[in-house]
């Protein structure tokens, strides 16, 4: 069956007999991979579609169990993401982290949007990406229905200072059940005492779209707690361990 889709090249790598395997974020059929004959740097239609920071529009033979590229048209390009180092490595392990989130054959239309826009804002932006890609992290878990609660307590539903985040729990939690939980537990790990308005910010990212972010940057403090929380919380809850990208992402960082 001949079928067409538009997506998002996440990741190509070599198989045998100079094929290769495209990981494809499609708007039709969500997260696949395809098999494809495209020479790797061939300069035709198909072969420029294959290549990753690529948003194409592909035509597909749907087998049984597999699906082969029969022809790909770049409908934009992010090649020159890879002409900048620092936007090369958040772009990658915002790829790799989208990879490890979506489940194979489900549509995610709405997180697709959200890696086109972040792929946008990542193009004109000139400093600072680590705040483009936690935004994109916030967006995404709350288009997951995996949000973090930020408007009460997780726990026992009243009002809550957002000065304490469990990542067991999911959310910002009371001084009273914080006690309650360190008085029963002796696991404290996932139990943040937070600052620096952190709870806000992540409700200004869920909320608003990536073009707002273009003059924030996050004070290096603050992007440390906020970056130690959201990756206990994408283990805790999504079983993510360290990412190949994330290290030299990381330590990246911390050479600005």
């Amino acid at each position: 069956m001949i079928t067409d889709t538009e997506g998002i090249v996440l990741r190509q790598t070599k198989t045998v007999a100079g094929r290769r395997m495209i990981l494809l974020f499609s708007r039709k059929f969500g997260k696949i991979s395809v098999g494809t004959s495209a020479a790797e740097g061939g300069k035709n239609k198909s072969a420029l579609a294959a290549r990753p920071f690529t948003y194409g529009r592909y035509e597909l033979f749907k087998g049984r169990d597999s699906y082969n590229l029969n022809n790909g048209q770049v409908i934009k390009s992010y090649y020159g993401i890879g002409e900048d180092l620092d936007k090369y490595l958040a772009a990658s392990y915002v790829l790799e982290l989208t990879e490890k989130l979506l489940a194979e054959d489900l549509p995610q239309p709405a997180i697709f949007r959200i890696l086109l826009d972040f792929f946008e804002a990542l193009e004109t932006r000139s400093r600072k990406h680590e705040t483009l890609v936690m935004a994109y992290i916030v967006k995404v878990l709350d288009a997951l229905g995996t949000m973090p609660v930020l408007d009460k307590c997780v726990c026992c539903g009243k009002p809550a200072d957002g000065k304490h985040f469990s990542v067991s729990e999911g959310g910002v939690i009371c001084g009273d059940c914080v006690k309650s939980f360190r008085e029963t537990t002796t696991n404290e790990a996932l139990i943040y005492d937070v600052n620096f308005g952190i709870v806000d910010i992540l409700k200004y990212f869920r909320k608003e779209p990536f073009n707002a972010f273009g003059r924030i940057a996050l004070d290096e403090r603050i992007f440390k707690q906020l970056n130690v929380i959201m990756k206990s919380y994408l283990t805790y809850h999504f079983d993510i361990g360290k990412l190949k990208s994330e290290s030299i992402f990381s330590q990246n960082l911390r050479s600005d």
